[in-house]
């Protein structure tokens, strides 16, 4: 049986609750398959990664486990030592 959506059809905004989740494998090239709206770190660590504006790469230091809003298109392998990470859209 499927589950209940309480909610079809509601417009949640940037701010609402996630809806969806992927893995991220962290690769230097390879762009997320969607923009992220906040990232669950599982493995505290740094994390390098792309925001959408402006495209420079950043790495955020010492990470701790838990869900971190950020709104990237790629998380680098290089600088990424951060393990279990979960894209949240």
């Amino acid at each position: 049986m499927p589950a209940t959506n309480r909610f079809p059809g509601a417009c949640l905004g940037p701010d609402g609750p996630y809806e969806y989740g992927f893995a991220i494998t962290p690769a230097d090239a390879t762009d997320l398959v969607e923009v992220t709206s906040a990232i669950h770190i599982g493995g505290a660590g740094a994390l390098a990664v792309q925001f959408i504006r402006g495209g420079s790469s950043v790495t955020l230091a010492a990470l701790p486990v838990g869900i971190h809003r950020l709104r990237v298109y790629r998380v680098l392998a290089t600088g990424t030592t951060a393990t279990n990470i979960v894209g949240l859209v």
